[in-house]
């Protein structure tokens, strides 16, 4: 977890996951499902990353140690 790689690839994964959570909330507002303003919107998208963070740093003591994986390598 202490490594340059694991934070680049926790950081991939949390925009990753940021855009995601982003579209998916502009998309059900946009057909009137939902209703959220920006700052919802935000704060949507930011816990989203954060979990996915979180995510990441308890998957380095999962999966291959040290990585962003819950799975080691060749399973």
């Amino acid at each position: 977890m202490w490594t340059k790689k694991f934070w680049m690839d926790a950081l991939e994964r949390v925009l990753r996951t940021m855009a995601q959570a982003l579209i998916a909330v502009l998309g059900t507002n946009a057909l009137g499902i939902i209703g959220l303003d920006w700052m919802q919107t935000a704060s949507i998208t930011a816990t989203a990353g954060l979990l996915s963070l979180l995510t990441s740093i308890v998957a380095s003591q999962v999966g291959d140690k040290g990585t962003t994986q819950f799975m080691k390598e060749g399973s």
